[in-house]
């Protein structure tokens, strides 16, 4: 009987597990790229990068 558990554990396959791990990890980089376009998109965000690199050029600029 354990050599017939053994061999269906080898016959077992998870081939689909990646296939979901790739959908799943899919579906979460669209969230947080969807979020972090929201975020830079936002006034006071735009507000602080600009300024920044105002301040950069200021810097540069002697």
């Amino acid at each position: 009987m354990s050599k017939f558990l053994s061999r269906l554990g080898r016959l077992r396959s998870e081939r689909g597990m990646t296939t979901a791990e790739y959908a799943v990890g899919t579906v979460a980089a669209c969230g947080f790229g969807g979020i972090l376009y929201k975020l830079l998109t936002s006034e006071p965000v735009q507000n602080l990068l600009s300024s920044v690199i105002e301040k950069a050029f200021g810097v540069i600029g002697g």
